[in-house]
């Protein structure tokens, strides 16, 4: 397998309900320097993995199986450090969220275009970064082409067109807001001032420390909630909420499966500014 020939998928509680059904996985334990972190790796390759140098798909249930794990209770440089030892060339992360513009639908899946994160920190107050400690390998990441890949967006889209999953027609700025707790009214309509029009308690850091491992990022999200504080027609009634989110997992289920069998890794449009490199 070539260094980054891998792809990997991280899913919320929301997006891998049932997902055993639909593909047969193979837990993994990677030992990291952050500690361990359990992978699914798929064991039935796809029709693009029969040749030589076979593409690896890798799962990470982000709060593990069953759901145990807290936002705050991730060991997010585990996951990322895992997935650079794996060969990860392209990341899809998943994530149901509250939607706080109220143009935008709920129960539809969406993809993220950009990130708003004004502290870059992890929950335990620490830099989000890899770079912990001085090393040859740390430096700047340097954005130029996003913190999600525009080149994996699009085969996401295309993906999705052929398998008949519609997703909404432009991408949406996500707020990561760190959890455990939910935002209050005040925190959601300053988030929404700022330009932000989904928010949810992960896929911040998984996106940043990615990229600081040279890992093309996509985001694929799905709202749950509206986050404004207004009445929505679109999720009134439990009836309708029920029957509008098991047709949305039913999507999500199809487009999961879907890219984890066609995606294929794409160059990495940022860099990481090494001085004396």
């Amino acid at each position: 397998m070539s260094r980054k020939n891998a792809v990997a998928m991280i899913l919320g509680s929301a997006f891998y309900k049932d997902l055993d059904a639909l593909l047969a996985l193979e837990r993994q334990e990677i030992n990291t320097p952050y500690g361990a972190q359990v992978v699914w790796r798929m064991r039935e390759p796809s029709a693009a993995q029969q040749d030589e140098n076979p593409r690896e798909v890798y799962f990470i249930a982000r709060h593990g199986i069953p759901h145990t794990l807290l936002p705050n209770q991730i060991n997010w440089r585990a996951q990322a450090a895992a997935l650079q030892m794996l060969g990860v060339g392209a990341l899809v992360v998943t994530s149901s969220v509250g939607v706080m513009d109220a143009s935008l639908p709920v129960q539809v899946p969406m993809l993220l275009g950009d990130l708003l994160m004004p502290q870059n920190t992890l929950p335990d107050g620490t830099a989000c970064t890899m770079f912990t400690t001085p090393s040859r390998e740390q430096g700047h990441l340097v954005i130029e082409g996003g913190l999600f890949s525009k080149a994996l967006e699009q085969r996401v889209r295309e993906i999705a067109a052929d398998v008949e999953v519609s997703l909404h027609e432009s991408s949406v700025v996500f707020a990561y807001v760190g959890g455990p707790r939910t935002k209050t009214p005040a925190e959601n309509r300053f988030f929404a001032s700022l330009g932000a029009q989904v928010n949810s308690m992960t896929v911040g850091p998984e996106v940043v420390l990615a990229n600081e491992l040279e890992i093309p990022c996509a985001g694929l999200v799905v709202g749950h909630k509206r986050s404004s504080g207004e009445d929505a027609s679109d999720v009134d009634g439990e009836s309708h909420i029920t029957s509008s989110l098991d047709d949305a997992r039913t999507s999500l289920a199809r487009l999961i499966l879907a890219i984890a069998n066609r995606l294929e890794p794409v160059p990495f449009a940022n860099h990481i500014y090494r001085f004396g490199g």
